[in-house]
């Protein structure tokens, strides 16, 4: 079923732009972390491949979204830095009116650790996402569709969420690394004000912790909680109904970094085209699955024939 497209508005993308700075580890962590001697840990990986590579939720999420052919509008804060990477947007067409720079900071950094077993371990320097809540969801006038609350600055992120829903923009919230930076009632509040959750396995386990929330406790307040689960899929409860999403089949496994922004942006893509969550969950596992075939989060490209194609291959129907 084909509900009512929201297409040709905007999707803003509250969240953060970031370089990435990914390491690969030619071995397994587990293999060099001892168990009994966590209390006393000081361990040292050696990293001869390193790559520097641009990064961060709201750009990822847009830049998905460019390939599927919607517009999404990054709003993040960035520092002195930013001028190659304003480049690169401003030549792909991803707008960049709403990425404020702030005088004295660096843009964010991430510093990311991969082993063979593809588990990370990140180091994050927020920089000018400290300031994010300097941004205000009016900022981006009127045209948009939906919006999406992904992680940034605490005070962005609980700002944010308000504003959207003093605006009545239907925004999903998306906690994703920032789940740490909450409380219950942060959480909870960010719930009440959400049209739509999305989480991996991971961070709903974190999320109930929290809240002592329930499926049904969320799924009351909001139109869809979705789940991912990396190979297993994904999971999404929405219209009284547990959806269980396949895994796409990427072509070849590659680097993990940013398959969650591309799921999103999948998700994003069929709300805003009005399409069933069945055929929108498949749309973002596909978009995981590519993107994992690719080095960083933002290199991954096809053409929308080659994306109906692989739809058809991996899904035995057209979308």
């Amino acid at each position: 079923m084909v509900q009512d497209r929201l297409g040709g508005k905007n999707a803003l993308i509250c969240g953060s732009v970031a370089y990435d700075t990914i390491l690969q580890f030619q071995d397994r962590f587990k293999s060099h972390i001892l168990p009994d001697k966590i209390h006393i840990l000081n361990v040292s990986f050696l990293v001869p491949d390193m790559r520097r590579e641009y990064g961060g939720c709201a750009a990822n999420i847009a830049y998905s979204l460019k390939l599927l052919g919607d517009r999404g509008v990054p709003m993040a804060t960035a520092g002195h830095d930013f001028a190659p990477y304003r480049e690169r947007m401003v030549a792909q067409g991803i707008p960049v009116d709403h990425i404020r720079v702030v005088d004295g900071t660096f843009t964010a950094q991430a510093f990311i650790t991969t082993d063979l077993d593809d588990n990370q371990i990140t180091a994050f320097h927020p920089g000018a996402m400290q300031h994010a809540h300097l941004n205000q969801v009016s900022d981006a006038g009127s045209g948009i569709a939906l919006g999406i609350v992904a992680p940034d600055g605490r005070q962005a992120m609980i700002e944010h969420a308000a504003q959207f829903a003093a605006a009545k923009i239907p925004f999903m919230f998306d906690p994703g690394q920032g789940m740490p930076m909450f409380g219950a009632e942060d959480l909870k509040a960010f719930i009440a004000q959400a049209r739509w959750v999305a989480v991996n396995d991971y961070e709903w386990e974190l999320l109930q912790q929290k809240t002592g929330f329930t499926v049904s406790d969320i799924t009351a307040q909001v139109e869809a909680l979705v789940v991912t689960r990396g190979a297993e899929g994904s999971v999404i409860h929405a219209q009284g109904r547990i959806l269980n999403v396949p895994c796409a089949q990427p072509r070849a496994i590659v680097d993990p970094t940013g398959c969650g922004d591309a799921y999103r942006a999948g998700l994003i893509h069929g709300l805003l085209w009005g399409l069933d969550w069945e055929t929108t969950g498949r749309v973002a596992s596909l978009m995981g699955a590519i993107k994992i075939e690719s080095r960083g989060p933002q290199n991954h490209s096809f053409t929308r024939p080659e994306f109906e194609q692989r739809y058809r291959d991996n899904f035995g129907q057209s979308l």
